[in-house]
């Protein structure tokens, strides 16, 4: 079964999908079939069964055939959406700026979740380890985004340690640590990104430098798109 929470987010599409039906007539003769993508936060096990219910009542609403389909992440839900093969997804808050700017606009929220208390939306919050001195981007130990397509003295943020302005979801590194030229491993560490395990460098998912001897952040190449899903090296 569904959630409170998303048993709220629920009924309030089943009651906006069937109005938006009858505004435009000819939209089911353009729309064969809907598929609606989600992204699920535990074990996907579940998920199909816990959707059924809810994807059988949207089909028998709106009159066309619903297929639940659940994205290995929300990259690909996005992607999906991009090239028109995914009609409707569950985004939260920062997934769907993601999903704004990746498709150039080309998504349009039309529901949000409401909370058990009435609320809507949430408070994102950062956390760090007890002992960890970086509480803001000046405390890192190498605020520079070491991005060689930005100036010299760009700040290592999120967005200036990928791609770039709706490319956010790209990151173009070099797999090197800056100690001593060793390959770290992937998702792993205390922060979720790159462990090396030479002499214990840990930097986090971006390459940002967080612990250990390495003194810079894993360095941003030199790099060009040639399309949506290519790009060249150097």
């Amino acid at each position: 079964m569904l959630t409170r929470r998303t048993m709220t987010l629920a009924l309030a599409g089943s009651a906006l999908l069937p109005a938006a039906a009858r505004a435009a007539d000819d939209w089911r003769a353009k729309y064969k079939e809907i598929v609606f993508a989600t992204v699920p936060s535990e074990n996907a096990s579940g998920v199909a069964d816990r959707y059924a219910p809810f994807v059988d009542y949207l089909s028998r609403t709106l009159g066309v055939k619903v297929t639940l389909r659940i994205a290995s992440d929300y990259a690909a839900a996005i992607e999906g959406q991009r090239a028109g093969n995914i009609q409707v997804v569950g985004y939260g808050p920062a997934s769907y700026v993601r999903a704004y700017t990746v498709t150039h606009g080309g998504v349009e929220p039309f529901v949000t979740t409401i909370n058990s208390d009435g609320s809507i939306g949430y408070y994102s919050v950062a956390y760090v380890r007890a002992d960890d001195k970086a509480t803001k981007l000046e405390d890192l130990k190498d605020p520079i985004a070491r991005n060689a397509n930005l100036p010299a003295d760009a700040k290592a943020t999120d967005i200036d340690r990928s791609a770039g302005k709706d490319k956010e979801n790209w990151l173009v590194m070099i797999g090197v640590c800056t100690h001593l030229g060793c390959i770290p491993l992937g998702q792993q560490g205390d922060f979720g990104g790159w462990f090396c395990p030479c002499h214990g460098s840990q930097y986090d998912t971006a390459g940002r430098i967080r612990k250990g001897p390495a003194p810079e952040n894993m360095a941003v190449p030199v790099f060009s798109f040639i399309s949506d899903t290519k790009l060249r090296i150097g």
